[in-house]
Formats: structure tokens, sequence, C-alpha cells
């Protein structure tokens, strides 16, 4: 395997680089190559306790710094990250493997958080209210509450973070980031860019790490709360252990999204939408719409319309034009995905497009999975159950809207569905009657933009307050009452 000279990756607390010196390091490679690109240290308790004692430390005069100030050094980050956009989508590219365009739109998302962070003098507002009794009035003020960090996945190294940061630090707080070790680059270029907005050393923190790490930040007794993205497991460990400790916790787990295609649905729209949901970032996100349910006389035109859009895909190095679908992110995952196929088939589902063993000249050591495609898929079947987290898409059939319905209902997940519909009954039938808290009508993936909350419900959401939006002003601030009457 070559070795690529990228970056180094280094910790980033109190307001300066440090190389960390852990007892071991992880290699983080290029998912379409198999070039090495950086090892990460895996730091662990001390790692975490230098980040959060900085954090804590800066904490008070950042709190009391005016709210208007707060805000404009994140009018200067959003300037900057957007002469930046190119170059972080290109780290994203090699770390993970999602095409350029992916990774610019992710980044492009996350930038759209900064902006949100600018307005925080008008969100942090409280209220008001004279004379609820004579002589006396109520208000009631929103504060910070201290150090937080945000535990990222790799699936959008750039973005996640950026969904928690800006809105904590702008409210006051002080923020401490752990990136996913598979991913970590991403991250020292946004923390050099950060850098340059000059806020106070200690506001932001960045440091590197695995389980270990993990579990140092949800023990600390100076972190006051923590958000998590990731798999449903981890998710329901993350709250647990944190709130057992007293902490505010978001954690967003993981999904399995259902997709339902009505017989009046623009059929080779949504199969077109329905197909770039299911494999765009080789299937790695969590609102992913990975498998369709075909209702009523819709089947035959949803089988041959997404046989033939996964057909068109062109799998490759994401780097490259005209790719539309890069690797996934490691060897050990295309391996799980491989292995849910051949349960899947072993289940008797049919596999009708086989990605497996697909080949990309001058790059043997990629991790390569084409689109797979699962027909006669029905619910009870471990891939109609499982979230699978790659570019497998399974289609189901249901006899009616009911049905399609009861199929959506009954997973124990619910982050996200869709319906593609011409008519306004179903597509209000739809969002009233079933249980994910992300949906989409003719949308393939229900991705809410930073005005509005993120995040699933049931088993795909563990805490009271959603990502971004007004949620997170809620989520990063304590709500003070204060009754006054003066004699």
């Amino acid at each position: 395997m070559a070795t690529t000279a990228l970056h180094p990756v280094r910790d980033y607390v109190g307001g300066r680089w440090v190389e960390a010196k852990p007892a071991r390091h992880a290699e983080v490679r290029n998912p379409a190559t198999g070039d090495l690109l950086a090892r990460v240290p895996m730091g662990g308790a001390a790692e975490v306790d230098a980040a959060v004692r900085a954090a804590r430390e800066a904490f008070p005069a950042w709190r009391a710094t005016p709210v208007v100030q707060r805000a404009r050094y994140f009018f200067k980050a959003k300037a900057l990250l957007d002469a930046r956009v190119d170059d972080i989508a290109r780290i994203v590219t090699l770390e993970h493997g999602k095409t350029l365009d992916e990774s610019r739109g992710s980044v492009r998302r996350g930038i759209e958080n900064i902006e949100m962070a600018c307005a925080v003098p008008v969100t942090m507002q409280g209220a008001t209210l004279e004379a609820i009794s004579t002589g006396i009035d109520c208000e009631t003020v929103r504060q910070p509450l201290g150090v937080f960090a945000a535990i990222a996945p790799f699936n959008f190294p750039a973005m996640v973070p950026l969904w928690f940061l800006p809105h904590a630090v702008a409210l006051g707080n002080t923020f401490v980031v752990k990136p996913s070790e598979r991913v970590p680059l991403s991250q020292q270029i946004i923390f050099e860019i950060l850098a340059e907005c000059g806020l106070p050393p200690g506001v932001i923190n960045l440091v590197n790490g695995g389980r270990e790490a993990v579990d140092a930040i949800l023990d600390h007794p100076d972190v006051a709360g923590v958000s998590f993205v990731g798999s449903t497991p981890v998710a329901h460990y993350v709250y647990k252990r944190a709130a057992e400790r007293g902490k505010r916790v978001q954690a967003l787990g993981g999904a399995k999204n259902f997709t339902l295609v009505m017989p009046d649905a623009v059929m080779n729209t949504a199969c077109e939408i329905s197909s770039e949901s299911a494999f765009g970032c080789a299937g790695e996100r969590c609102l992913a719409n990975s498998a369709v349910i075909a209702v009523g006389d819709a089947y035959e035109q949803v089988r041959e319309g997404l046989l033939a859009h996964a057909r068109a895909i062109k799998v490759g190095n994401g780097l490259e034009p005209g790719v539309t679908m890069g690797p996934v992110i490691t060897r050990e995952h295309r391996d799980r995905i491989l292995a849910h196929i051949e349960k899947g088939i072993a289940e008797g589902a049919k596999l009708i497009l086989d990605g497996r063993g697909i080949k990309i000249p001058g790059h043997e050591g990629g991790n390569w999975v084409g689109p797979c495609i699962f027909d006669g898929v029905t619910p009870d079947m471990s891939i109609a159950k499982e979230e699978i987290f790659g570019p497998v898409l399974c289609i189901l059939r249901a006899k009616d809207f009911e049905a399609a319905c009861t199929i959506v209902n009954a997973h124990p997940q619910a982050n996200a569905s869709s319906i593609f519909t011409s008519s306004g009954k179903w597509a209000r039938e739809f969002r009233y009657r079933v249980h994910p808290a992300m949906l989409g009508v003719n949308i393939g993936v229900a991705a809410p933009m930073a005005m509005f909350p993120f995040g699933g419900a049931k088993a795909s959401f563990f805490g009271d307050t959603k990502a971004h939006g007004r949620d997170c002003v809620d989520f990063y601030t304590d709500k003070k009452v204060v009754i006054s009457r003066w004699l």
C-alpha cells in the first residue's frame, strides 16, 4: 500500500495544537485505494480531561461575553468556511469515500448551522410578563450551562460536528468534539479554520480517540451534556451512561427507513429519487430509504424503475468525474454488508441486482460493494429489519396504504420515512399516521434544514430535545425564571 502524507492528526486544546501521545494509534485509510492517509492517536481519559479542563476554565469569561459579540465570531467562521468548501470536501472524500458532490453538499449543510448560530441574539431571547400579580413581574432568561461535548460518526465527518458546536458555543457554552477515529481529518481542517476566527483559548476543543475517549466524556463530572450520532445500540449506551451521571443527552440512533410508492405516484421520479436515497453515499447515512414498499398496482413499475436507475450508477473513486457512488468505509464494514446479503439470500429473498465482487480497475485495494436490490422481501426477514448501512435496497409489497403503514409502524426504529403520491389525501394520512419523526412527501431523503429539528422517534432517538433548529436552544441553555417585586 502506498502512503499518502496528508495531514498530522493532533488534538486542539486550550487554543493550541497538541501532540497526543497515547498508548496506541489507529490507521486511517482511503476507502477507494487502501492508501494510508494518517495515524490517529487513540486518546483516553487523560486527553479528554485536558480538553474538558480547558473548556471549563474558558467558560466563565465566554459566558460573560455579550451575545452579539459571540455571534460575530460565527459570521467570520461562515465566511472562512465558505471560502474553503472545496478543500474540506476533498478531504471528506479522501477519508470517507463519498463523491465530491456528496461531500460538498454535506459541508454546506454543516455551514447552514453556522448561519443559525449567527442568529443567536434572537433565538436566545427569553420572555417577560408584566403584572402577574399586583406590582409583581415575571421573566425567563436563558443561560448557558458549561461544557458540552459531541461524539461524531464516520458517515458525515465534516457536517455532524457542526450540527452541535456552533449552536452550543454561540449560546455561551464551551465545547469538546470527539470525531470518529475512522475519519479524523475533516475536523483537523475545520478546527484550523475555526482557529482563524480568534475564539478565546479553550472555547472549542478537539480530542481524538475511540471508546475509551467516549467513556471518559460520558463519565466526566465537568461535562454538562453530550450530543451523539451513531447506531441504535451505541446511542442507547451513550444515553443511559451519561444520563445516569446527570448529564443532558441527545443521542441520535440508527434507522430502517421505508419509502411508500403509491400507484398514483409520478413513477419515474419516484424510482429515480428512491434509488438515489438508497445508494447515495453508498447507503451509509441514517436517512437512506433502504426499503421501498410498492403499494397495490405500483409493484411492477417500481421494480423495473429501481433496477434501471440502480444499473445506471457508476461506482468508483469519488474524486473522479462521472462517479456517482463511492466505496464503503472499511473492509470490515464491507464484510458486514456482504454477510447481510448472504443472510437475505438464505432467508429466501431474491437478489435481482448483485453488486458483490465488483472490480474497479486501478483501485483493487478499495472497499467495493456495488448497488444491490432484493425483491420478494417480507417484513420478518432480517434484511427488512436490520440497518445494513450499505448499498442494499429491499423491495416489499403491500396490498394497500393501510398495510404499508402497518409495516412502517411495526418497526422499532422510527427515524425517517417517505411517500410518493399525487394524492393530498394519502400525503396527509401518511403524515398523520406513521411513527417516524422525519417525513418526506415526494422527497427521498427527508433531511431537515438547520432551522428545523433533526432526530427520529422510538429506538432511533434517545433524549428530549433534538439536534439543531429551536430544539438546540433548549438543549444548550437552562431557562431561569425570575419573579420580581420592587418595594
